[in-house]
């Protein structure tokens, strides 16, 4: 072999390597996809009015008399008609999961198996799984969640948890262990309401579920000082924070002091905070921009 065939066989092994390696410090490399476009212009964050940590941690300027009064045909109860797609619709169903000796009831919407990336919404306290699929209420955002896993070959799951401890715990558990298996590889990201951020924070302290988890997405939920030293921390598993600045439930600085503990804990973790000013308990779900926070977590 020549000089100039060696110089060829060596530049084709210095790229096989350099692939190799890409690989290996790369290993959610299978993540890198791009939730494509729904309605951005009519759900996208409002006014940007202060950032820190890099931005980060982001404020918004939200407007109750613009974001639900002029947003809602009937204020609270029913969005204008702009904001929904209800063809969606011919692609939800029921289904079930048994966990122990019952069953855990959910809608899914999308599709069966093979999706390219799940989404699981865990309602609060008061609330079943046909709140994860109204499509009128919270200003059209459960619909446009919907429509987002549905154009992108993903798959959106809402069950009725029976409660926010053991139990609900154990049937959550049971359905993330599900998504996995009929859509292998698939990236699952587990979004938390109110009370039923507790089931996140048990999931995040669970390794075994941690492990089948791509991203958590807390919504107006409790603090979990915990959470640094949890599996799904080592396991650099994406959060995203979502609160209101006048929530009278969970107070935002709990949310933010976690926030701010990720981050001395793990300057380059994958975190992001979404403060909506003046929003009270319930507007995180009605503000959060999914298509942008989908794309943070599965873009690593």
């Amino acid at each position: 072999m020549g000089k100039k065939g060696r110089a060829m066989q060596l530049s084709q092994l210095r790229v096989l390597v350099g692939f190799a390696c890409a690989l290996l410090v790369a290993p959610n490399l299978a993540l890198a996809q791009s939730v494509a476009p729904f309605k951005d212009r009519l759900f996208a964050y409002p006014e940007m009015i202060d950032q820190r940590a890099d931005g980060r941690f982001q404020r918004y300027a939200y407007d109750e008399a613009r974001d639900i009064d002029r947003r809602d045909s009937i204020p609270e109860k029913r969005v204008d008609p702009a904001y929904v797609d209800l063809s969606v619709r011919r692609q939800q169903r029921a289904g079930s999961v048994a966990y122990g000796q019952r069953n855990l009831e959910f809608y899914e919407v999308g599709a069966a198996q093979g999706a390219d990336f799940a989404v699981i919404f865990i309602h609060g306290r008061g609330g079943d799984r046909r709140l994860g699929v109204d499509d009128w209420t919270f200003g059209g955002n459960f619909n446009r969640l919907k429509n987002l896993a549905v154009k992108n070959d993903g798959t959106y799951y809402a069950p009725s948890v029976p409660d926010f401890g053991t139990n609900g715990t154990q049937a959550v558990s049971a359905l993330i262990r599900q998504v996995a298996k009929v859509s292998p590889g698939a990236p699952i990201i587990l979004a938390c309401g109110s009370m039923g951020s507790l089931i996140c924070w048990r999931a995040a302290d669970d390794a075994a579920v941690s492990a089948l988890l791509d991203g958590l997405v807390i919504l107006g939920g409790t603090a979990h000082r915990a959470f640094t030293q949890s599996p799904a921390m080592r396991l650099r598993v994406p959060i995203v924070f979502a609160h209101g600045s006048n929530d009278q439930v969970y107070d935002w600085r709990s949310q933010a002091a976690l926030f701010d503990a990720v981050l001395a804990a793990a300057p380059d973790y994958r975190t992001r905070f979404a403060l909506f000013e003046t929003g009270s308990h319930g507007t995180p779900i009605r503000m959060t921009d999914w298509r942008e926070t989908l794309n943070f977590i599965m873009s690593r």
